[in-house]
């Protein structure tokens, strides 16, 4: 049983942990990217209003021919305020074009579906969250007054209508962004045609994205006034808590090693305990040393075996059901996810199956030494 809980324990633990690190993660990059290249603003935080910078197709396509990288959209932001008869709020408008992959924002719209561009003109359209939905009181193809400021004018309303609802859960980008049209802002701005905010880049792989970060930004033709930002200077504060979760979850495993070893190291000394006159009968017979400890090891192989086998059968079946229930509820303000995320890694249960057979069967040898000792005549005699 001891086994069993520890192997399941572990096996829970670290998929859990996958899960929860993936789905978190996943939501940062599909909502910003990788990577994002824009001009450098250091009065500025990297979440607003960006200086221009002209689009440069030679240095893209260059970008886009690293085998790492999936896929490179233009983008641009802008501050408005929606307002409908009863309710105003304030919104970030981020603009994208119609080469933009929706497939990236697919998994958090909750109503409704993208936006579509129009061919020449701009769309009319936006998607909002459903925390500003919520507080207009606003529904898929309602229209509303979006007005948008630039210093030294009167506002400029522009009417809009809603095509897509969306939650990602993250509160800090619920609470703010809106989706539109790049085509809008490059008007409102009085931008050229050929005038973005920035370039957000996909990687295959998150994992490098601090070594792609530095490569693009260390190409020959990247202008010396833009900058190449890393998707974790957008949000540190949650990198920060997933680097920490590795931790605890690799504390736990530690606690869970030690606790299985030691039951298994106890079970072995009470079943040697148990068996001292069958011990002493089988020297007395001319069994040797070796030949005993392997009849104990022998049983406690078995024990182990059939503990990590029942244990990952029970760990993946209550991962299986939380995948297709959710039945382990948490509260989305405080973890951003309203169920736990399941990641199955198979070499990392099989790593967790191995290697505590493997430590199993080092740590069992100490016990079994025990046999040694053993005396024919004082433990025939043992009671």
């Amino acid at each position: 049983m001891a086994t069993i809980i520890s192997v399941a324990v572990m096996i829970i633990t670290i998929s859990l942990a996958n899960g929860f690190q993936q789905t978190i993660s996943q939501k940062i990059f599909s909502f910003w990217g990788h990577i994002r290249i824009q001009e450098k603003q250091p009065d500025k935080v990297i979440i607003s209003e960006e200086t221009p910078i002209e689009a440069n197709t030679h240095l893209i396509a260059e970008i886009k021919q690293n085998p790492e990288v999936k896929s490179v959209h233009s983008f641009a932001t802008k501050y408005a305020i929606l307002k409908t008869k009863e309710d105003i709020e304030g919104v970030l408008i981020k603009g994208l074009d119609s080469s933009y992959d929706f497939n990236h924002l697919q998994q958090f719209i909750v109503e409704g579906r993208p936006i579509r561009f129009a061919d020449s003109a701009y769309s009319k359209e936006i998607m909002i969250s459903s925390y500003t939905a919520g507080r207009m009181n606003l529904k898929v193809n309602d229209s509303l007054i979006m007005y948008f400021m630039r210093a030294g004018e009167n506002p400029r309303p522009r009417k809009i209508s809603i095509a897509g609802i969306y939650r990602t859960g993250i509160e800090k980008y619920d609470n703010l962004i809106a989706l539109g049209d790049l085509k809008l802002i490059q008007r409102l701005n009085n931008w050229e045609p050929n005038q973005v905010g920035g370039y957000e880049v996909f990687l295959k792989d998150y994992k490098k994205i601090d070594t792609l970060n530095n490569e693009i930004y260390n190409i020959g033709d990247f202008p010396a006034t833009w900058d190449a930002i890393s998707v974790k200077r957008i949000s540190p504060d949650i990198f920060d808590w997933l680097g920490l979760m590795d931790m605890n979850r690799n504390v736990l495993i530690i606690f869970m090693v030690v606790v299985a070893v030691i039951n298994l190291v106890t079970c072995l000394i009470i079943l040697v305990l148990e068996r001292i006159r069958m011990i002493g009968i089988l020297k007395a017979l001319g069994a040797t040393d070796w030949t005993v400890q392997q009849i104990f090891l022998r049983q406690t192989l078995i024990i182990t075996v059939t503990g990590i086998i029942t244990g990952t059968a029970i760990a993946l079946g209550l991962l299986w059901l939380q995948q297709a229930t959710g039945f382990i509820k948490l509260q989305e303000e405080a973890y951003y996810l309203s169920t736990a995320a399941v990641d199955i890694v198979w070499w990392q249960v099989l790593v967790i199956g191995a290697g505590t057979f493997l430590i199993s069967l080092l740590i069992l040898m100490v016990p079994s030494l025990l046999v040694k000792k053993v005396q024919p005549v004082k433990a025939i005699q043992f009671r």
